[in-house]
């Protein structure tokens, strides 16, 4: 679990950073435009090719779907009930509904079932996460965002979304026999440097004093992505036969923190983004003790 201190450590000199900068928002403008045009993309072009693809396989996907719908429903039906302005309630449907499967997924995951279940974690990741996050993540942040877009600019935006493009590219890539050797390796190594550089990002412009109301969408998103959500992944998978690492792993994968490109994603296109930064620091930390404690009720073999 040597990437979560990794986490924690960036974050927390992001905070310090704030404090010494003058101009603390401009670097991490420039940090955030590094992260989802070239390390996000340079990751799933890495790992999209790596992936073996199996029927039985649905449930990790699907389970990753039904997190991110969950979660955009339950934003819009607190965002009516409460009064949030919009903007708020597409920072909750995106960081409530989009997981950090990959940099606190598999660290976690690997640690509590071993190496035998980060295959599954990656299907989850990057065929579940990833693409809800190239398609439905653009549509949410477009839709809510302070730019207004008809549908065929929402079609654009996604179609053009870095993420998604390589999505496309990395499936065509393993459909191919995978990149060279020193392409690849050029992408880990580009793609090593998301998550330590958006938790900097987020650390530059955390704020820890918000409003009442902001903070009841933090605790409503987080209640839905960190407890409500993987109990939903259960049930789905006790319902639908999903049985041994599939079904674990999935409702770990469910129960992560919100997504670090998520968080970015939603300040990018003009969301709240005091509620999104506060549900990614609150839930990244909180997931390090929630999903072990969920680990140990699943009781599946190890």
């Amino acid at each position: 679990m040597t990437g979560i201190p990794l986490l924690v450590a960036c974050l927390a000199a992001g905070i310090f950073a704030a404090r010494m900068l003058a101009q603390p928002a401009r670097l991490a403008r420039g940090i955030s435009w590094w992260v989802l045009r070239i390390a996000l993309p340079a990751l799933v072009l890495s790992l999209l090719p790596r992936l073996t693809f199996e029927r039985s396989l649905w449930f990790l996907v699907a389970a990753m779907w039904l997190v991110f719908l969950g979660g955009w429903a339950v934003a819009a039906i607190a965002g009516a009930r409460c009064g949030w302005p919009r903007a708020r309630i597409g920072a909750v449907a995106l960081t409530a509904g989009l997981g950090n499967t990959a940099f606190t997924g598999y660290p976690l995951i690997g640690a509590l079932r071993g190496t035998q279940a980060l295959p599954y974690a990656a299907v989850a990741d990057q065929l579940g996460c990833f693409i809800a996050l190239a398609t439905g993540g653009v549509l949410v942040a477009s839709w809510y965002g302070s730019e207004r877009a008809h549908a065929g600019a929402l079609i654009r935006r996604i179609l053009l979304f870095p993420p998604f493009l390589a999505c496309i590219a990395g499936f065509v890539a393993g459909q191919l026999g995978g990149w060279p050797a020193w392409f690849d390796q050029v992408l880990r190594i580009l793609g090593a440097t998301l998550s330590p550089l958006a938790l900097l990002a987020i650390g530059l412009q955390l704020h820890w004093r918000i409003d009442a109301t902001r903070l009841r969408a933090v605790g409503i998103g987080l209640g839905w992505k960190l407890l409500a959500a993987p109990l939903l992944v259960w049930m789905f998978g006790i319902a639908t036969g999903a049985r041994d690492l599939p079904l674990t792993v999935g409702v770990l994968q469910a129960a992560m923190g919100p997504m670090v490109s998520a968080t970015i994603l939603a300040e990018e296109r003009g969301l709240d983004a005091a509620v999104g930064h506060a549900m990614l620091a609150a839930g990244v930390l909180a997931s390090l003790v929630t999903v072990p404690v969920i680990d140990a009720l699943l009781g599946a073999p190890r």
